[in-house]
């Protein structure tokens, strides 16, 4: 199996609702996403002869699903009330609302789908909360 890997990343911001820790005050990250794109037969012709996928087309399809959550505050539905949200949109923030609770386990599976989504055969994507703290998702 030949495996490549590629990195980007993406500042925002977060909260856990319901948690009871510090996670739940609206706090930073700066998120890792790494992306790791498999087959079992490289590319036989073309300008990607030898090779699983263009690295370059891969980093630039990465991009484009973290640029939405890049220097944003991302909110799982229905986790903060709706006067809140709503003053927070009209003071012009950027706000991103996710299905989700905003954890890196869920992004991991949340980025690992959008990548698939995207044509590729994905083996796992990994998402780095911290330097030290990290969440892997495959199937």
């Amino acid at each position: 199996m030949y495996i490549i890997k590629v990195e980007n990343s993406f500042n925002s911001a977060h909260f856990l609702a319901g948690y009871a820790g510090k996670c739940a005050n609206i706090h930073g990250h700066r998120w890792k996403v790494e992306v790791e794109v498999q087959t079992e037969n490289l590319q036989k012709n073309g300008q990607i002869k030898g090779m699983v996928a263009d690295f370059s087309d891969v980093k630039s399809d990465l991009n484009d699903i973290l640029e939405n959550y890049d220097h944003s505050l991302i909110i799982e539905k229905g986790s903060m009330r709706s006067e809140t949200l709503n003053c927070l949109i009209d003071d012009g923030f950027k706000i991103v609302q996710v299905p989700f609770r905003t954890t890196a386990e869920n992004f991991s599976c949340f980025f690992y789908r959008e990548m698939k989504e995207k044509g590729y055969n994905v083996k796992r994507v990994t998402v780095h909360e911290t330097l030290k703290n990290s969440a892997t998702y495959e199937e």
